[in-house]
């Protein structure tokens, strides 16, 4: 499910939140799917239970996780997940376009990238 690159300059917290953020938006874990326990979890990758339980708590926060006290942890929808993570994912997309355009990508290449993109 999840790898943790030990040499990977993220730290761990970051590299579980962004493995299970891509888990979610990819479908593999479905909308309203339970989330591994942060115990389970924890066993697993064989790190500290607070690392998964820091993931969560800000995937909690974007919108792409749930918790129903007593049940555990769910994939949230996409409707659920914050403007400000909006905002983060638009300016990062500004940024690469700008730097892409530096490095000569043609618009007609990008927008076919990106219709390609959604077509997926």
């Amino acid at each position: 499910m999840l790898n943790i690159n030990y040499r990977d300059g993220r730290p761990v917290y970051q590299q579980i939140k962004d493995g299970l953020r891509t888990l979610i938006v990819t479908g593999a874990i479905q909308p309203d799917g339970r989330m591994p326990s942060v115990r389970e979890l924890a066993q697993e990758l064989a790190i500290n239970p607070n690392t998964i339980q820091r993931a969560y708590r800000e995937l909690e926060s974007e919108g792409y996780i749930y918790s129903v006290p007593g049940k555990g942890s769910f994939a949230g929808e996409k409707r659920e997940v914050g403007s400000e993570r909006l905002d983060e994912l638009l300016r990062r997309f500004d940024e690469t376009v700008r730097e892409l355009f530096f490095l000569g990508v043609t618009r007609e290449t990008l927008c076919n990238r990106i219709m390609e993109g959604i077509s997926q």
